[in-house]
């Protein structure tokens, strides 16, 4: 811990530690694959440089230490392991957001059940319940082009993502993208109980109510505001308010991923 921290600047260092986190917090979900997936940050201050995990590693290993620092060419700037390296589907997917999408601070990309059968549904995500109609109309849809492996890819997928906050990955899974890492995390849970609920109601085999068109984007209008403001009236960001208390968990848990 102490050779990586002492040649970071205390801005990436916190950065690292929420991407440690999110990386637990994932795996605690249950949207974990194995070594599988990837999540990333951007350096703060550096635009071309971002984290991610080393392939190899489980999520719940996963420390602030031992992320791998790359640029958007794929040069690896920084890893401390000798055994592991980069992803090169991690590399493709994510270089591609942060070098098309400056506003990204972090992307996480998950192949849970749920996330990959919904990919799978020709009528993609349905607004059947006020978590799912927080991405109505919020939502890309990118098309499998097979393993993301080659890096003329990375143009379409910026541009099925646009300026949203979440796509559906089809034949393959669910990503999200935020502004902070506890962003991209919220948005992802929220995503990730959408698809599964949306299974649920399907599987009970009866005809589905969806509200009335206004009300759906009523509701949409609703959830993309910032959430409610702190006690100082601030606005908070979504994430905001939820990620000190999922740290607060982690730490009853298992502090590690702050090494």
């Amino acid at each position: 811990m102490d050779a990586v921290r002492g040649r970071v600047d205390p801005e990436e260092w916190r950065v690292r530690v929420d991407l440690a986190a999110c990386y637990r917090l994932v795996d605690l979900f249950g949207m974990s694959d194995v070594i599988l997936n990837h999540i990333s940050a951007r350096v703060p201050g550096e635009h071309e440089h971002f984290l991610i995990n080393p392939f190899g590693m489980t999520y719940e290993e996963i420390t602030a230490s031992s992320l791998i620092k790359v640029d958007l060419d794929g040069t690896v700037i920084d890893n401390p392991h000798e055994e592991y390296t980069l992803n090169l589907p991690g590399y493709v997917i994510h270089s591609a957001i942060h070098g098309g999408r400056p506003d990204v601070g972090c992307v996480l990309h998950t192949h849970t059940p749920a996330g990959m059968a919904v990919s799978a549904l020709e009528c993609g995500l349905l607004p059947l319940n006020q978590t799912a109609m927080r991405f109505y109309g919020g939502l890309g849809y990118h098309e499998f082009e097979g393993v993301a492996v080659e890096v003329g890819e990375r143009e379409r997928l910026v541009a099925d993502l646009g300026e949203h906050d979440a796509m559906i990955l089809r034949n393959h899974g669910l990503l999200t993208v935020g502004r902070t890492v506890a962003e991209a995390f919220v948005n992802m849970h929220r995503l990730e109980r959408s698809c599964q609920t949306q299974l649920l109601t399907q599987s009970a085999g009866s005809p589905l109510h969806l509200p009335a068109q206004q009300v759906i984007e009523h509701a949409y209008r609703q959830l993309r505001r910032a959430p409610s403001p702190d006690r100082h009236g601030r606005l908070l960001a979504h994430g905001e308010r939820e990620w000190p208390a999922l740290l607060r968990m982690l730490d009853r848990r298992d502090p590690s991923y702050r090494n």
